[in-house]
């Protein structure tokens, strides 16, 4: 049965009725289906946003809070169906980075610095969306994303280091400094703290591993506190534990436009923005790769935007795509946004019973679980791939890695991405430039590589696959000089122009000097395959008057048919090569006949 139409509504308004194209997707098989996939996701979610708020430097409830109404509200106006949005490790971890220099993690002014920047992120997302620049995120090379989320699952466990060995390590220090001070001062390790931690650690990836359908962070957190009583009362050890959250629904907030808490995260909401949303677009297409559906990036951006806009009036703070509870939320059946909309509301509920109960969570069992999320998110397997297959992306990857470590994180991204659009530049640059000869083993004479095949003495096929702009000119001028370099007969040039899909005014000022400098020796230069929009903008760069119309072919076979018949004569009757159709004609000198038309070739 076919879905009702969405309705017809303005252009402007459009982004923001998302909703309309997947809500007749509902019924009572799929809304069930979404029940279970939002419990199921709740349940993920509850260890998790603990865990993460951690890593910020945000109050525990704060990780709650940010996946609740911002997955509701991402879920509404997305495109995704299986798109889940809260807090994530690579979020946390680079908020903490920018906000940690400017308050005390924790504190009332480092939570008013981070509603400010989630509110700063979620306008510039916006703005982003509406403007449909949801491609930008193609640029930002997956190397990058891969380098930043190794290096910050190594400063997750260097950040927990202290609440793992409980051993007296400076809030702030850096990432060489905390592991010198933990390596320089064994003697103060904790044991009954170091126990707790690797057993929850442990058990966190027995879990994992061999009982899978197990939320495995909830069973080790479970574990974790259990041992931890089991200690207090058989040895009398006392851990610091998490304390008690707030059983209650997320408080109303508002975040500080004071010029001080706008010059403090002003470095950072860049970097925040593009990492956030390069996670929840690339979440968002593997998820649909699979499902066979098609995502809107543009549409995503709005979402992305709209939900942290919400989150920052109440209490969340910078959410994106998790790929974790997106994951669980399509293992687990979900049909519509419908399911990341549940698991935002059954996470309300959730919180108001389960939230006391984390006074008994000891902080050793949650650097346990924060040391298991640093080892999930370090892809070994795409690290080695990377590593064999591209030496260009490698250098991304291991500067991305290194900067990650020993520079700010938002620093780290910028470098990232600056390397990508470097490598992406250098390779636009430097256009294929290929010498092409009909194959003489082929009965319709199909062009193929010069290589070792004998060539027209005076007449060079060139197949250009890029564009010609003013970054790439100087590289297309240099391999037609070397050319010319190694067969400086060849003074006819004919393009092979298919590939060609865009010339600017400096590539168009440069084949109308290169089509003036060849017809001043005697030769030209030709072109077959000529797209409509390249002419137009031959055209109106003014260099379609000096190449000259005449000299544009629609096909091979008729540009052979018309350039043989302008080659010299004289060299054409001693020539051995014949590697046209046409050159057949030229088997006895008294019938060379260049100024009559010749049978054509079917090159």
């Amino acid at each position: 049965m076919s879905l009702p139409a969405a309705p017809t509504l303005p252009s402007w308004l459009k982004p923001f009725t998302s909703f309309f194209l997947w809500w007749p997707r509902v019924n009572r098989d799929t809304t069930r289906a979404d029940v279970m996939a939002g419990l199921t996701g709740a349940l993920v979610a509850l260890p998790q946003g603990v865990a993460f708020a951690t890593i910020a430097g945000m109050p525990p409830e704060y990780g709650l809070y940010a996946g609740m109404i911002p997955a509701i509200i991402a879920a509404l106006f997305g495109s995704s169906w299986h798109l889940v949005s809260g807090p994530t490790t690579a979020a946390s971890i680079v908020l903490f980075s920018v906000l940690s220099p400017h308050a005390e993690p924790g504190s009332a002014q480092y939570v008013s610095l981070a509603l400010t920047l989630t509110f700063m992120v979620g306008i510039i997302q916006l703005i982003m969306g509406l403007a449909k620049l949801g491609t930008l995120v193609n640029f930002i090379s997956h190397s990058v994303v891969t380098g930043f989320t190794a290096g910050a699952a190594l400063l997750i466990a260097t950040n927990q280091l202290k609440h793992f060995t409980g051993q007296d390590i400076p809030r702030g220090a850096s990432f060489s400094d905390t592991w010198s001070a933990a390596f320089t001062h064994l003697d103060q390790i904790q044991p009954g703290i170091a126990v707790v931690a690797l057993a929850t650690l442990l058990m966190g990836i027995a879990v994992k591993r061999w009982l899978p359908k197990l939320p495995y962070m909830i069973v080790a957190m479970l574990g974790g506190a259990v041992l931890a009583y089991v200690l207090g009362v058989w040895k009398g050890v006392q851990l610091p534990t998490v304390g008690a959250l707030p059983a209650s629904l997320p408080p109303l907030s508002a975040p500080n436009f004071d010029a001080e808490s706008i010059r403090a995260v002003a470095s950072g909401v860049i970097a925040v923005t593009l990492l956030a949303l390069t996670e929840a677009v690339s979440i968002a297409r593997a998820l649909a790769a699979r499902s066979g559906q098609h995502v809107d990036g543009n549409q995503e951006f709005v979402g992305q935007g709209m939900s942290n806009l919400a989150g920052a009036f109440f209490s969340g703070y910078v959410a994106t795509g998790s790929f974790n509870r997106s994951g669980v939320n399509y293992a687990a059946g979900a049909k519509t946004p419908l399911a990341a909309m549940l698991a935002g509301v059954f996470l309300l509920v959730l919180v108001l019973f389960v939230a006391p109960w984390a006074q008994y969570l000891p902080n050793a069992a949650m650097a346990g679980i924060l040391f298991l999320v640093a080892w999930g998110l370090i892809d070994v397997e795409e690290i080695i791939h990377t590593v064999k297959t591209s030496r260009q992306e490698t250098a991304i990857m291991a500067a991305t890695f290194a900067a990650t470590l020993f520079l700010t994180l938002e620093e780290a991204i910028i470098i990232g991405v600056l390397l990508s659009l470097a490598i992406y530049l250098s390779r636009t640059s430097k256009p294929q430039v290929r010498v092409r000869v009909p194959n003489p083993y082929n009965a319709k004479r199909k062009f193929m590589d010069a290589g070792h095949v004998p060539q027209c003495p005076q007449l060079r096929f060139v197949r250009i696959d890029g564009s010609l702009f003013f970054g790439a000119t100087s590289h297309i001028r240099e391999s037609l000089a070397a050319q010319d370099q190694a067969s400086p007969e060849q003074k006819h040039v004919a393009v092979v122009a298919h590939g060609i899909n865009f010339i600017d005014l400096a590539g168009a000022h440069y084949l109308a000097e290169e089509a003036e400098r060849r017809r001043s020796l005697g030769g030209g230069l030709y072109f077959i395959g000529v797209k409509d929009t390249v002419q137009e903008q031959l055209a109106e760069n003014g260099a379609l008057k000096p190449i000259g119309g005449a000299n544009l072919f629609d096909s091979k076979t008729e540009a052979i048919a018309a350039i043989t018949r302008r080659l010299d004569p004289d060299v054409c009757r001693t020539c051995k090569a014949r590697i046209f159709r046409e050159c057949q004609i030229q088997t006895a000198p008294e019938v060379v006949m260049p100024n009559v038309l010749m049978p054509v070739s079917h090159a």
